[in-house]
């Protein structure tokens, strides 16, 4: 484990920072390596690495919480951080009522941590297969990208309840984007795995397999017709539709938001939010996911935490400071993107529960429809959860059978009225990995969902 500050500094600076009357304060000192691969055009385009250290210090009185952070970690300059902190909060007034976390203890979400960068010159062939891959399936693939990304994390965070905990995380991404074109038109597949299992990854995950999927993908959309448009039923890929929970419904139900008034959900819980078949939840204690850590950012064991179960209503996410305003226990969802950045209440892996039905039952059941096997980019407004989403690759469905392939097709709903809406939910539970941003901060996240079938959407097309 890397050492940081001892604990006789980590005291004096929290004592520093709260001797204006503050509530809680807290370090959080953090020590990071990265390295990314790009290869392209049949070679490596570039390898970049780099090490970012440095501590952040933040105090809470009443509502109000002031943060500092420097990349020095030497006795002053983590003073100076500290005193700044403390004069920010000198004349603010108000408490809130302070409490230890809970004592349970965390499975590990890994098998280890610290087992070193990947070998590149393995990662290296391991991204020209996948880019022969590609480009095999068909020779109007023009274009294949293929990048390896990788961090290794090591925490420590102390605070003035006494709490002292360490952590260390490891995180590959792998991401593939395939350009197909045919007389001037041009459309795109893309692929992206990730997990918190270190060298092991690449034996865990076929990214070959992903690199014919994302080639395959493009190829197919050259050969789809405009999308229909209008109000019909859609069908939700597994997997692909948990962006769609993540986005118009999640960030809803963080505590940050219900508590400004900024969240759909506000004043709600314990109501039906959701059709009955919808239960949603938040969970990063699943081995090796992407979103997944033992310990947030604020040293909170994490936890699965339910949201709307049957359809109700039941939870939200917090950290520290949301919890204490109001009286309630960190769900283990304080997250920062690095040092520098203040915790806030933040998804991990969110998902909808599995439920009974088959996705071939799902299908065979629609007499008239789309189908959205992949989901690309969106826009939601996180106060009303309206959203539009593009359909990456979809499919027209006719008397429940898959029709022809589909392009320019974009839903358009609300996110509380999608889940009302849903009618049929697969037993097939998959995930998908992304990055997600809130205040300016990027954290990792997983979404996940099975097949699913919602009643009827707003599908924007370019059929004329």
């Amino acid at each position: 484990m890397i050492e940081f500050i001892n604990e006789e500094i980590a005291t004096e600076v929290i004592k520093e920072a709260a001797s204006h009357g503050a509530d809680f304060a807290e370090v959080f000192c953090q020590y990071r390596t990265v390295t990314q691969i790009r290869f392209e055009e049949g070679k490596v385009q570039d390898i970049s690495s780099g090490i970012d250290c440095g501590a952040g210090v933040r105090a809470v009185k009443g509502d109000l919480a002031a943060f500092a952070h420097t990349d020095i970690l030497e006795r002053a300059q983590l003073l100076k951080a500290a005193s700044a902190v403390s004069e920010a909060l000198k004349y603010a007034t108000g408490s809130v009522a302070i409490s230890p976390q809970s004592s349970s203890v965390t499975p590990p979400v890994v098998k280890e941590t610290g087992t070193g960068n990947h070998d590149p010159r393995k990662v290296v062939e391991i991204l020209r297969q996948c880019d022969e891959e590609a480009r095999s399936q068909g020779k109007e693939i023009k274009q294949v990208t293929v990048v390896h990304a990788e961090a290794t994390e090591h925490f420590l965070i102390a605070n003035s309840l006494g709490e002292i905990t360490r952590d260390a995380v490891e995180r590959t991404r792998f991401v593939i984007q395939v350009i197909a074109s045919r007389d001037g038109e041009n459309q795109t597949g893309q692929e992206t795995a990730g997990s918190l299992l270190g060298r092991a990854f690449y034996d865990s995950v076929d990214v070959v397999r992903l690199a014919r999927e994302a080639a395959t993908r493009a190829l197919t959309m050259l050969d789809a017709k405009p999308s229909p448009a209008g109000r019909m039923p859609v069908v939700v890929n597994a997997g692909t539709g948990g962006v769609l929970i993540h986005e118009a419904c999640g960030h809803g139900m963080e505590l940050d938001q219900v508590l400004k008034g900024a969240s759909v959900y506000a004043g709600k819980e314990g109501q039906k939010v959701a059709s009955s078949l919808v239960t949603v939840a938040d969970d990063p204690t699943i081995f090796g996911l992407w979103g997944s850590y033992s310990l947030d950012d604020e040293g909170t064991p994490s936890s699965e935490t339910i949201l709307i179960e049957n359809g109700r209503l039941v939870g939200f996410l917090s950290g520290r400071h949301e919890a204490m305003r109001s009286g309630r226990i960190s769900s283990g969802n304080g997250r920062r993107q690095s040092y520098k950045h203040v915790p806030i209440p933040r998804m991990s892996n969110t998902f909808i529960k599995a439920g009974t039905a088959t996705h071939d039952e799902i299908i065979s059941s629609t007499r008239k429809g789309i189908f959205a096997r992949k989901l690309g980019g969106g826009q939601v407004d996180p106060v009303t959860g309206d959203y539009v989403f593009s359909v990456m690759e979809g499919y027209t469905i006719e008397k429940g059978e898959l029709g022809y392939p589909v392009r320019g097709a974009v839903l358009i709903g609300n996110g509380p009225r999608t889940l009302e809406m849903m009618e049929a939910v697969g037993n097939n539970l998959s995930w998908e990995i992304g990055t997600c941003g809130k205040d300016g901060q990027s954290v990792p996240v997983g979404t996940g969902c099975p097949t699913l079938r919602i009643a009827e959407l707003t599908v924007g097309g370019t059929e004329t």
